[in-house]
């Protein structure tokens, strides 16, 4: 994965900055709105356990992704309109707050919905990036922000994989892949120099959750369930260990030669 660091905020008019804000919360509410519908529909759907806070936990972990979408805005300058693609991320980011919000609930007899929904989530992933380029609105902060909602998707699959027993403990390692790389970057700054685009790193992440939603579906039989668990571990692992072994030959170059060679 991807491990640009996101610019400093470039200067412009205050009218630029202000159309992008509102862009960015008229998006944010639309979503937040389809979310609450969203969430009240999905438990009904799928009762669980009764003094659940599951619409609680579904709204809050939307706040909480906020912060960090907000504070990071700025990169997507010069654009003004937050725009269509990142609104498909932000739905996204949605549906995985939603997915999130079911760990700690029964929702092991409903599975096939939650299979259903994380397919859906999928299936969103190829969209954003189509709009992007297509509307000429890529930028700095729509590729962070598609690459760590990916991410996210990745660990609550894993942890929901891990909670109804579908798969050990270990399934936990594909998630926190990418968190601990990351933590690694503060300890050993070469791992947070940039990475040059990769075909094989997309499209690991593309399989890997493909096998982590397999895990989680009811239809499969366990052993198949186990096999799809295992390759997805196998597939991150293998797929970090090769940004890493990259990043460590060249941790010895200045910051200029090394953004030369990514």
């Amino acid at each position: 994965m991807r491990n640009d660091p996101l610019p400093a905020m470039p200067t412009g008019s205050l009218t630029q900055t202000r159309r992008l804000a509102l862009s960015a919360a008229l998006s944010i509410l639309g979503v937040g709105a389809a979310l609450l519908l969203g969430a009240a529909v999905f438990a009904e759907l799928m009762p669980v356990a009764g003094n659940s806070f599951y619409f609680y936990k579904a709204v809050g972990g939307y706040l909480l992704l906020l912060l960090p979408l907000l504070a990071c805005l700025h990169a997507h300058r010069p654009h003004t309109r937050f725009g269509s693609a990142n609104t498909v991320t932000l739905v996204r980011a949605a549906i995985v707050c939603l997915l999130a919000s079911l760990y700690g609930e029964q929702w092991g007899h409903n599975a096939l919905i939650v299979t259903a929904v994380a397919i859906f989530a999928l299936t969103l992933d190829g969209v954003d990036g189509w709009l992007a380029r297509l509307r000429g609105t890529e930028s700095r902060f729509g590729a962070r922000f598609d690459m760590e909602t990916d991410a996210l998707l990745v660990l609550v699959l894993s942890m929901l994989a891990w909670e109804s027993g579908r798969a050990g403990a270990w399934v936990l390692a594909a998630g926190a892949m990418r968190y601990a790389f990351l933590a690694g970057g503060l300890a050993w700054p070469w791992l947070d120099r940039p990475l040059p685009a990769s075909r094989r790193r997309k499209t690991i992440c593309v399989l890997q959750l493909v096998a982590l939603i397999a895990c989680v579906a009811p239809i499969l039989p366990d052993r198949w369930r186990t096999a799809a668990g295992v390759a997805a571990v196998l597939m991150v692992s293998a797929s970090f260990a090769a940004d890493v072994a990259w990043l460590f030959q060249r941790r010895r170059l200045l910051p200029a030669d090394d953004d030369a060679a990514a």
